[in-house]
C-alpha cells in the first residue's frame, strides 16, 4: 500500500500518537487521592498536580490532538 491510499501522513500519525501520550498521562496524574477507608477525607485530592497539573497537561493533548488531525499532509500532491 501506497502512502496516497491513507487520509493522514506520517506526520498526521505522529501528532496523534504523543496527543494519546499526553492524554494518557494526564489523566492518569489526575488518579488517586482518595480515602483508604472510603469514609475519611484525604487532603491530597486537592494537591497541585490533580487540579493543575494534570489538566494542563490533558488539555494540550487534546489541542495536539485536533492539530494532529487537521494538519495538511505535505506527501499528498496538488
Amino acid at each position: 500500500m501506497s502512502n496516497r491510499d491513507f487520509a493522514f501522513g506520517k506526520d498526521n500519525f505522529l501528532w496523534i500518537a504523543v496527543s494519546v501520550v499526553l492524554i494518557i498521562i494526564g489523566f492518569s496524574l489526575m488518579s488517586g487521592g482518595g480515602s483508604s477507608d472510603g469514609v475519611s477525607f484525604n487532603p491530597a485530592i486537592f494537591d497541585t498536580q490533580r487540579i493543575v497539573v494534570a489538566p494542563v497537561i490533558t488539555v494540550i493533548g487534546f489541542i495536539l490532538m485536533i492539530v494532529g488531525i487537521l494538519k495538511k499532509n505535505k506527501d499528498k500532491e496538488a
